[in-house]
């Protein structure tokens, strides 16, 4: 009997039971229980080869060709993983990201971070992991790739990322030192050594010369990391509209700068403090703020919000750049409405943000965007409501100069009740100080955009009917705010 005709006509299950049963028994009946696995086993066996094919096939080279394909398929897909791998690590980073804020927004009351107020993260301050949410990794990075490949031995910073364009970087003789410590927070201080301070000289007379063609010899000869003639050159390159340059020679400053920090200062802590009144230290804090300006012309609100926070952390107490009358601009353009809220909380006893006209009008704006956002209860929806129409009617009654020059920039004409009205009128306008006109003026001329939206003017309106009715009714609180 050939292999073929047994396959085809195999024993039955009864048969290769018996056969086995009879042989069991002859050896004395040992192991029944295994008489009884076995025959299942064999039965389940018998099964598998009656469901398999003719066996010809098998000895054919179809199958090989198969697996040549498969393993093709795989190596496509393999590639193709790779090629978007940055951009699904950067999709999974955005959505911890957003995943962590909502826990952290929505848990038992609208503020809920435990973080120090003034607190930067690193990844914030790289203008590229903003772009990339915007639009994606492969168009930010793609050509930067090769570039950063041939780049070696290049030290890594936090503030600004080197090119290849720039000069090769040495010691500069700029040196930071820790001055002390006191509470918990320690102050530190630029220092310049004697060579450093030698072209420092050489920079002031260049400038006392009128000439900006003054500058360049001292960045191709003496230092081409000086720090104040790239800040000097960045502003010249402004002027002639070069902002590609300007940025560019902005970034080698801070990049100069960082280089240079002591070992314990820390961006991120919110701890590490500066004199502005040190002229050593005022060349970080301009670089700082000429960079911020830039990034937000770029079309980065959240990554110059974070240098924002940066500058005021250095020294909150002076604010000496006064980045108070910009951070809630930014705030709001980058979305950031609980930081602003959380600020306004935190450090509205002891340093009267509500007298700002700013703050006044933005932070009510920041809970009305506060309560659109459908994730949150309804509790939590009904009090950002409810504090948003408070302040905004209260800023309203205490800069009532910010409503007419507001509508006019949003192109909205105000009803007849609203124009015909004293209080909102041009002596409100007239009335009020110099400074306080100017102060308005920067505000209106920087937010408007924010309030054009149409459920926004719906809502001012409202708002601006109830503060009329208020003033009719000649409230003493009218009379409390023009006073303060």
């Amino acid at each position: 009997i050939t292999a073929e005709e047994s396959e085809d006509d195999p024993p039955s299950r009864e048969e290769r039971a018996d056969a086995r049963l009879s042989k069991q028994a002859a050896a004395g009946g040992k192991n029944e229980g295994a008489v009884t696995e076995e025959t299942e086993g064999n039965g389940q066996r018998d099964e598998e080869e009656a469901e398999q094919p003719d066996p010809t096939p098998l000895l054919s080279n179809k199958p090989r060709k198969k697996k040549k394909k498969r393993k093709t398929k795989k190596t496509s897909v393999g590639e193709t993983l790779v090629d978007n791998d940055l951009e699904d690590i950067d999709s999974l980073l955005e959505k911890i990201e957003d995943t962590n804020g909502l826990s952290q927004q929505t848990q038992s009351g609208i503020i809920t971070d435990n973080r120090p107020l003034l607190y930067v993260e690193h990844r914030n301050l790289n203008p590229e992991n903003e772009l990339k949410r915007y639009f994606g990794a492969r168009a930010v990075l793609g050509d930067q790739r090769p570039r950063q490949r041939q780049r070696q031995n290049v030290r890594g910073t936090w503030l600004t990322t080197p090119k290849d364009t720039w000069p090769r970087y040495s010691k500069t003789g700029i040196a930071m030192q820790l001055v002390e410590t006191r509470r918990g927070v320690q102050y530190f201080t630029f220092k310049h050594h004697r060579e450093y301070q030698q072209v420092q000289f050489k920079f002031l007379d260049a400038v006392e010369s009128m000439d900006p063609n003054n500058i360049v010899p001292l960045l191709e000869a003496l230092e081409p990391y000086h720090v104040d003639s790239l800040l000097q050159l960045s502003d010249v390159c402004r002027m002639q509209e070069n902002q590609e340059m300007a940025r560019d020679l902005v970034e080698q400053a801070l990049y100069s700068l960082e280089c240079s920090f002591h070992p314990v200062f820390s961006l991120t802590s919110g701890t590490c403090r500066l004199d502005y009144r040190r002229p050593e230290n005022r060349a970080f804090f301009l670089a700082l703020f000429k960079h911020l300006m830039f990034l937000e012309k770029r079309g980065c609100p959240r990554t110059a919000l974070e240098f924002c926070k940066l500058i005021l952390s250095l020294d909150p107490e002076n604010d000496p750049l006064c980045v108070l009358l910009l951070i809630d601009f930014l705030s709001l353009r980058a979305r950031e409405y609980t930081f602003l809220t959380r600020m306004f909380q935190e450090w509205e006893s002891h340093r009267n943000l509500s007298q700002l006209p700013n703050f006044a009008f933005s932070v009510p704006l920041a809970y009305f965007f506060l309560s659109q956002q459908e994730e949150r209860s309804e509790l939590e929806l009904s009090q950002a409501r409810e504090k948003a129409a408070r302040l905004i009617q209260l800023a309203l009654i205490m800069f009532p100069s910010v409503l007419m020059p507001l509508l006019d920039h949003c192109s909205v004409q105000p009803d007849a009740r609203v124009a015909s009205h004293s209080f909102f009128g041009l002596n409100a306008r007239i009335s009020q100080p110099p400074a306080l006109n100017q102060l308005t003026s920067l505000y209106v001329g920087r937010t408007h955009s924010l309030w054009k939206d149409p459920a926004v003017m719906a809502w001012l309106e409202t708002n601006v009917h109830e503060v009329l009715a208020v003033v009719d009714a000649r409230d003493p609180l009218v009379e409390e705010c023009e006073h303060k």
